[in-house]
């Protein structure tokens, strides 16, 4: 029996979990809750490093007697360190504006096409390549590159290095050979020497001295990396998964990368997964949308409510493209949605239930149409959907997701991303969990699963042409 401590970091909250894993054991308990999110200064969006580092180690005292720690959080953000092993300032949010513009300049030196064939990843304005070309000249003060959960631990164990299924997402990470991509890097005007070199899930980092000795464990670092460790799919059925949080992270599971042209043209990432697989995805806009809209309104506390509200609302009464641009920086959600609805002709929601009704039904209809195409890109078919993360509480979403897809979607678990954590560290630490499988029996044998089949009374097809005009 191994208990552990993994600390899972989002967007806008982290928290640190207890893990315990034995034969038929797999539970979590959260110790420490913590906020997180973008702080602004002057004209940049930063990320509070500190105080997660601050809040991290809390936590873990707070656990009690731990076997081992191991760190995921949000992809593509990081912090720069000197010759000294120093940071050189806060890490930047990728919310922030620096990159507008960028990749149209990277364009004008790599194509589209050459990126795609070495990286496999989805064009996205705040990639790691991006934000670091928008460095310019600092980058000559910098001797280290280190994501967010690789920085972490370098300050509890004094290892530098880069855990490979983040590395993934950097767009600097060949994803055939799974090496950095040195003359990628070059060419676009990033020194090789900030690549630190790369290690596998499961690599045991080093020790802690400030937590008296504790091991420290590379997990699945991306956090949909660990989240997709812990989807309870059974051997041999055609599933796809949605990792339901600020984002939507929907797609398959393959054991190689798809980068041809119309995996191109449908802006689809090939991320390294845990033992060797690829996770063949879209960055669906998710439940962002809906958080900002609720601070917007200044009422958080009334989700419940709306979400019960807009479920008795008629469905699809309007749609919007949820990925579109305008959605992505903070503001007036409901105001975008507005002029998103009048910009396609559609009479925009009236009231607060309706536009919550909106966003729910325009993410079903994103998971739909990204579900679709990757099966579509691949010639797969796709029986199941997983949705696992915090949007697995959110019932009207998975109803909505099953009706829209026309497949049965199974709910939970909701802590996907610690229990995959949690799995990972075990495994490296001696329990015998020897490949994915075994993670997942575990799963399914421990954790809550709700299965919502698909009722087909709503015209998804009809509304999905509305939405494109």
């Amino acid at each position: 029996m191994k208990r552990v401590a993994a600390v899972d970091l989002g967007a806008s909250s982290g928290r640190v979990m207890a893990g315990t894993v034995g034969p038929g054991v797999l539970r979590v308990e959260e110790v420490r809750r913590f906020p997180n999110g973008g702080v602004r200064a002057g004209p940049a969006l930063y990320w509070d490093i500190l105080g997660l580092y601050r809040e991290t180690l809390a936590g873990i005292r707070e656990a009690g007697r731990l076997d081992g720690v191991g760190i995921d959080s949000w992809a593509v953000d990081y912090g720069l360190l000197d010759e000294r092993g120093a940071l050189l300032g806060n890490p930047v949010h990728y919310r922030d504006a620096r990159t507008d513009g960028v990749p149209e300049s990277v364009a004008a030196v790599v194509s589209a096409r050459s990126l795609y064939d070495v990286t496999g990843l989805q064009q996205l304005p705040f990639n790691t390549l991006y934000q670091l070309v928008s460095e310019g000249d600092r980058l000559e003060t910098a001797s280290t590159l280190l994501l967010i959960p690789d920085l972490l631990n370098y300050w509890l164990t004094g290892a530098i290095g880069a855990e490979r299924t983040n590395a993934s997402t950097t767009q600097l990470y060949d994803v055939r050979a799974r090496t950095w991509a040195a003359s990628l890097a070059s060419k676009v005007g990033i020194p090789p020497r900030l690549l630190p070199p790369l290690r596998d899930p499961g690599t045991v980092v080093g020790t802690a001295d400030e937590l008296s000795g504790l091991p420290v464990v590379a997990v699945g670092s991306h956090d949909t990396a660990s989240a997709v460790v812990a989807v309870p799919a059974s051997p041999g059925t055609n599933f796809a998964y949605i990792s339901s949080g600020t984002w939507s992270l929907a797609g398959l599971e393959l054991p190689a990368p798809e980068l041809g042209d119309a995996a191109l043209a449908a802006n689809f990432t090939n991320e390294g997964g845990v033992d060797g697989t690829i996770r063949f995805l879209r960055n669906v806009m998710g439940l962002w949308v809906l958080s900002e809209t609720l601070r917007t309104w200044s009422c958080p506390e009334e989700l419940p409510s709306l979400l019960a509200a807009a479920a008795a609302s008629p469905p699809l009464a309007a749609v919007v493209d949820i990925d579109a641009p305008e959605f992505l920086p903070p503001g007036d959600m409901p105001a975008r949605l507005t002029a998103a609805c009048r910009a396609t002709g559609q009479r925009p929601p009236s009231g607060r239930a309706a536009v919550v009704r909106c966003i729910v039904d325009s993410l079903a209809m994103a998971h739909r149409r990204t579900i679709r195409t990757a099966a579509a890109l691949t010639g797969r078919s796709v029986d199941v959907i997983h949705l696992v993360g915090g949007g697995a509480r959110n019932e009207l979403l998975c109803q909505s997701t099953a009706d829209a897809c026309g497949v049965p979607v199974l709910a939970g678990p909701v802590e996907a991303a610690a229990l995959g954590n949690v799995l990972v560290q075990a495994r490296a630490l001696g329990e015998d969990l020897p490949d994915l499988a075994a993670m997942r029996e575990l799963v399914r044998e421990t954790q809550e699963i709700r299965r919502y089949e698909p009722s087909g009374t709503a015209d998804w097809a009809a509304a999905e042409a509305r939405l494109r005009g």
